[in-house]
């Protein structure tokens, strides 16, 4: 990768990773359900008028927008409601990668291979050891529904995998069209018109920023910028960029948010970082196309990807 390309992948892992703390911020604005629906309906207009019409079935685009969007970030933003730090939650969401594979392995019927088990079993010694550090002092039910947000990602995951959309920002915001009502509707059951009408009353250039942030920089910018990378560059070579998304979600709490960091949650962090990592490559380099005849050369590890070719569906949803 050339060297503004890398810094533009780096520069989408801190987006995202500092995207904890703007929910962190956001949530003291937003009953959760309501912020939540509101990136999405943000994210979704007017961008839904200028990508084009969807590239994947219908049925696709609702599956990954209910899971996805209502159960993942419900989920994801209840929990950090609830008392689960942001750092820790942008850590904690790595797991999605374990999730991944898991369900992959039962729906796909793809297997992993023994490096791959091993990253996944090293991952869920570090969410063990970071639900030791969490329970020592946390809310142990916050920590558990990130968890599940982490869970729901991974079912998400496959089904973009079986969706296989050829442009990740068009999928991105045709997904996005789908939680809005959704989230809207369980914003006024659980949370209440009275809390949501009070919430958009006192809406300031605070929340405004806050919700653009969410909405604009993370998804669009972030997913634009993403998929420009992977339409450049093997997803091999782009997607360990998100094992700096915790790096930049840790560091910004500690600083914006003063977030202690125990030891306890740096060798979680080591841990699930790890994990992760063996999982996620070790599954690519096993899923590499091989050329069939091997006296060929291999091409060269920088070559750009067509662009129509359809993207490694991890690499695409590691944000928050």
């Amino acid at each position: 990768m050339r060297p503004l390309h890398i810094a533009l992948a780096a520069l989408v892992a801190a987006v995202w990773g500092v995207n904890f703390v703007v929910i962190e911020v956001g949530l003291a604005h937003f009953p959760p359900l309501l912020f939540s629906a509101l990136r999405f309906l943000v994210a979704a207009l007017p961008a839904v008028f200028l990508v084009g019409r969807p590239t994947v079935a219908w049925k696709w685009i609702i599956g990954v927008g209910l899971v996805l969007g209502v159960a993942k970030f419900g989920l994801l933003f209840i929990g950090m409601d609830r008392g689960m730090p942001a750092g820790l939650s942008s850590l904690v969401l790595q797991v999605q990668a374990v999730f991944t594979a898991l369900f992959a392995a039962l729906a796909l019927g793809e297997r992993p291979g023994g490096v791959r088990v091993l990253g996944m079993g090293v991952a869920l010694a570090g969410i063990g050891v970071a639900a030791v550090d969490e329970g020592a002092g946390g809310p142990v039910l916050a920590f558990v529904l990130v968890v599940a947000a982490a869970a729901c990602w991974g079912v998400s995951n496959v089904l973009t995998r079986k969706a296989a959309p050829s442009d990740s920002l068009n999928f991105m915001v045709w997904v996005s069209t789908v939680p809005v009502l959704p989230l809207l509707g369980l914003s006024l059951l659980f949370e209440g018109p009275d809390r949501d009408a009070e919430a958009l009353a006192a809406l300031d250039w605070s929340g405004v920023g806050i919700i653009v942030y969410v909405a604009w920089i993370t998804t669009i910018f972030g997913f634009g910028a993403w998929g420009f990378l992977l339409r450049h560059h093997p997803a091999s070579s782009v997607a360990p960029f998100t094992l700096l998304v915790p790096v930049f979600g840790m560091s910004s709490a500690a600083l914006f948010l003063d977030e202690s960091v125990s030891s306890l949650r740096w060798c979680a962090a080591a841990l699930l970082v790890g994990g992760v990592a063996l999982t996620s490559l070790a599954g690519r380099r096993a899923n590499a196309p091989q050329a069939p005849d091997a006296p060929q050369a291999p091409e060269a590890p920088d070559a750009p990807q067509t662009p129509d070719a359809p993207q490694t569906p991890d690499a695409l949803t590691a944000r928050a």
